[in-house]
């Protein structure tokens, strides 16, 4: 296979594809030596990394299998997630948005998206788009997906309740916001992040290895928010998530969820995070990609 060769982007960044020598192909983009996806072109309903693998199971089990989809990706990567949609639900309607345009043109390149697929990629700043999205997104998504980075670390810009508070409007009845977060000892970022949620959604729930999630390794934590607003704008009614042990024994194993009184017990002391105090996720130990 004959890759494009590597990109720098807008923010000096360089991306590039790089072939898994064990899986025929797949390819895995890497920006400024972090892995930042994994995409099986000839099997895209084969996820690699473990979180994308937990948040590929809450597609599949949030609404009737199969059944179409309309979905919101913020941050694109190779557009693993997208693909994914594509092929367990096909006919879904997904709008995807990337800040860097250099990157969408190497994906192009490299990994070209199913023609027929319903994807529309929006360029910008995560934050800036939300802002302007049509009047008929409003109420129609069933799922967002926060997966937003720069290098290795999330914007401070995308972790707020000002932010979020962009994303409930977005949903439809029963829609789930589902975000991608890193950190490590403590898990302070993560708790945070969690705490914002919980300000604006009734329902909420955090998904890890339970390593990750007592904070003694660096890793990824997927949270998961859902309900509907009462009237006057406050979190109201508690959202469907009767599937979540459904999504627990899914696995990839071990893996531990919190939600309810367990969570309340970990938020402990963990408060919303607002524009004017939000900072970006800690930056991952040189050892967790091999730097070290």
């Amino acid at each position: 296979m004959i890759l494009p060769p590597p990109r720098t982007l807008s923010s000096g960044l360089v991306a590039e594809f790089k072939e898994d020598r064990f899986v025929p192909g797949a390819l895995q983009l890497v920006v400024d030596g972090t892995p930042q996806s994994h995409v099986n072109l000839r099997n895209p309903a084969d996820l690699f990394f473990e979180y994308v693998r937990r948040i590929g199971f809450v597609i599949d089990l949030f609404r009737d299998p199969g059944a179409p989809i309309s979905a919101l990706h913020l941050g694109g990567g190779a557009f693993t997630l997208p693909r994914y949609v594509e092929a367990t639900r096909p006919g879904s309607r997904q709008q995807v948005v990337e800040l860097e345009g250099a990157l969408v043109d190497l994906v192009r390149e490299a990994a070209p998206l199913p023609k027929r697929a319903s994807i529309r990629v929006r360029r910008g700043d995560a934050r800036d788009v939300l802002g302007r999205l049509p009047d008929g997104m409003r109420g129609a998504m069933d799922i967002v997906v926060v997966d937003v980075f720069a290098g290795s670390r999330t914007p401070a810009h995308v972790s707020s309740v000002e932010f979020y508070e962009l994303i409930r409007p977005l949903l439809a009845p029963g829609g789930v916001v589902v975000a991608n977060v890193t950190d490590g000892s403590g898990q302070r970022f993560t708790r945070s992040q969690a705490a914002t949620l919980g300000a604006l959604f009734p329902a909420v729930a955090a998904i890890a290895e339970p390593q990750v999630l007592k904070g003694r390794r660096f890793g990824n934590v997927v949270l998961l928010a859902s309900g509907e607003a009462d009237a006057t704008g406050r979190a109201g009614s508690a959202g469907d998530l009767d599937w979540l042990p459904r999504l627990l024994a899914s696995g990839p194993h071990p893996a531990r969820m919190l939600a309810g009184r367990e969570l309340d017990e970990w938020l402990r002391g963990a408060k919303p995070v607002t524009d004017a105090d939000a900072t970006p996720s800690p930056e991952p130990p040189a050892e967790v990609f091999g730097r070290g």
